[in-house]
C-alpha cells in the first residue's frame, strides 16, 4: 500500500505538472525567437470558416507592434490620441488589465503606413520592456509601474530610421540589447535593472563582397550596400543570440551589413554586407551552422558559415546569395531543412519554399500571397498583407494548403503584424483591433 500511495503521489504530481505546461509567446518571435512555438495538439486542419473566435479586444491603438503572451497576460503597445501606450490584456478574455503611457504618439518621417509603435514587447520575469517609433525604450514591471528609460536619440546618439525605430530589444542575461544606429553606437548593451550602458559598439563602412556567388547563387544587388547619406546604422530588424565555437555572439541585420557582436564587450566579430538594405527588417536566422539573411528592394538573400582562423578570429564565408529570397517583413522559418518565406517588396510577392544549406529553389506559391510567418505543431501559419489567415504544411516537394479564412472587422490598412500562437489559441492583430481564435484540438 505504501508503494502504492508513492507511485499515486508521482502521478497526481506529474498529471498537475503537465496540466500546468504552459506555452507562453513572452517576446519577438516566441521564447527561441526563431518564430516557432513547441506546443502541440493543435488543429492539423481548419474548418471552411476557420477555427472558432473566442474573443476580440479594441482599443489598443494604430500599430503594427505585435504582442507577447506571459504568465495568464498579453501585452501589446498603440497610439491613441497624443500619446503611445503599453497595454496588459487578460489572457483569457481580453480585458484590460492596465495601461501605462510609453510616449508621444504620431507618424515618422516619410510615413505611408498609420502610426503607432512597430516592435513588440519583450517579458522577462517580473519586467517588460517596449520601444515606440521614436526610440524611447521604457522598462515596466508586469503590473505596469515604470521603473527606467532611456531615449535613443537623446542619450544615445542614434539616429531615426526613415519608417521609425522597429526593434523588438533582447534580453539575454543582465543585459539588453538594442540599437540605437548612432554613428558611434550601432549596439548598444543596458543593464536591464537599470538601463545604464554597460557597453557600445559600431561599425565601420560596409566592405565589398566582390561578384563571386556560392553554390545556388542567383544573383542580385552585389558588392555591398549604396552609399546612404546620412541613413543611419539602425534598420528595423530584431537581434539574435547565438553560440559559436564556446564564444557567445549577438547577431543583427543593419540598414548597412548583417554582422556578429562579442556578447562581453560588443567588439566587431565579423560581418557580410550584400543582405542589408535601407529596409532591412527580417530577423536573421541561425541553423545547422549557418546565418541567413534577408531584405528586400536593394537587398537579397543570402547565408554564411561561420569559421574560426590560426589567430582565433571569426570569418564569414559565403555559401549563396539569392535574389529569389528578397524578405520585405514578414520574416523566414526553417523546417526541415527547407527555409520559408514571402519573397517582395511593395510590389507584392509570394511565398517562397528555398533549400536552405544551397540556396535552391524548391517551390513558389501565388496561392500564398506575401506576408508573415508563424509556426506550431507542425503547420506554418501565414498572414497574409490582405489579412486572410492561411493554414499550410510544410512541404520541400510542393504547396500543402490546410486551411484559410478571412478576420471580422477589417480595416483597410496592410496587415503587417505577425501571427502569434500561444497556449492553444491564434492571436491576429489588425490595428485597434485584437483578435483571439481556438486552435486546440478537441
Amino acid at each position: 500500500m505504501k508503494h502504492f500511495a508513492f507511485f499515486l503521489v508521482l502521478v497526481l504530481l506529474s498529471t498537475s505538472a503537465f496540466a500546468q505546461e504552459s506555452f507562453d509567446w513572452p517576446q519577438w518571435q516566441g521564447p527561441d525567437r526563431n518564430a516557432i512555438s513547441k506546443e502541440r495538439g493543435l488543429l492539423q486542419t481548419w474548418p471552411e470558416k476557420g477555427p472558432p473566435l473566442v474573443w476580440k479586444a479594441k482599443g489598443i491603438g494604430s500599430g503594427m507592434g505585435g504582442i507577447a503572451v506571459s504568465k495568464g497576460r498579453i501585452y501589446t503597445a498603440g497610439d491613441v490620441g497624443d500619446a503611445s501606450w503599453v497595454f496588459a490584456l487578460k489572457e483569457a478574455t481580453g480585458e484590460l488589465i492596465w495601461k501605462a503611457k510609453l510616449g508621444r504618439s504620431g507618424e515618422v518621417g516619410m510615413m505611408v503606413t498609420p502610426s503607432g509603435p512597430r516592435g513588440t514587447p519583450t517579458v522577462d520575469g517580473d519586467r517588460l520592456y517596449i520601444m515606440s517609433q521614436f526610440g524611447e525604450l521604457v522598462c515596466y514591471t508586469t503590473e505596469g509601474k515604470e521603473v527606467w528609460r532611456t531615449d535613443f536619440v537623446k542619450d544615445h546618439g542614434g539616429i531615426v530610421p526613415t519608417w521609425g525605430y522597429a526593434e523588438s530589444v533582447l534580453v539575454d542575461g543582465e543585459k539588453l540589447i538594442c540599437t540605437p544606429g548612432a554613428p558611434d553606437a550601432t549596439l548598444v548593451a543596458l543593464n536591464k535593472m537599470t538601463g545604464k550602458t554597460i557597453w557600445r559598439s559600431q561599425v565601420p563602412m560596409p566592405i565589398n563582397q566582390g561578384g563571386q556567388g556560392g553554390p545556388g547563387g542567383q544573383g542580385g544587388r552585389r558588392g555591398g550596400p549604396p552609399n546612404r547619406g546620412p541613413e543611419s546604422g539602425a534598420s528595423y530588424a530584431s537581434i539574435i543570440a547565438i553560440d559559436f565555437e564556446g564564444q557567445r555572439q549577438y547577431v543583427q541585420l543593419t540598414a548597412k551589413t548583417l554582422a556578429g557582436f562579442s556578447a562581453s564587450d560588443g567588439k566587431l566579430l565579423w560581418q557580410y554586407d550584400p543582405v542589408a538594405a535601407i529596409i532591412s527588417c527580417s530577423t536573421p536566422i541561425y541553423q545547422d551552422g549557418l546565418v541567413f539573411a534577408s531584405s528586400a528592394y536593394d537587398g537579397g538573400g543570402g547565408a554564411v558559415k561561420l569559421s574560426k582562423d590560426a589567430d582565433g578570429k571569426i570569418k564569414a564565408t559565403e555559401v549563396y546569395f539569392t535574389n529569389h529570397m528578397r524578405n520585405h517583413h514578414g520574416g523566414m522559418i526553417v523546417v526541415d531543412g527547407a527555409l520559408y518565406g514571402a519573397a517582395g517588396g511593395n510590389e507584392g510577392g509570394f511565398l517562397v519554399c528555398l533549400d536552405f544549406k544551397t540556396g535552391g529553389v524548391l517551390w513558389r506559391e501565388r496561392q500564398a500571397p506575401k506576408g508573415s510567418l508563424a509556426m506550431a505543431d507542425g503547420r506554418l501559419y501565414l498572414r497574409a498583407e490582405s489579412g486572410t489567415m492561411i493554414l499550410i504544411e510544410p512541404n520541400r516537394e510542393k504547396y500543402i494548403e490546410r486551411g484559410r479564412f478571412e478576420q471580422p472587422d477589417r480595416t483597410r490598412e496592410q496587415a503587417w503584424t505577425h501571427p502569434v500562437i500561444a497556449n492553444g489559441k491564434l492571436y491576429v492583430r489588425d490595428q485597434d483591433l485584437l483578435l483571439c481564435y481556438d486552435v486546440k484540438k478537441k
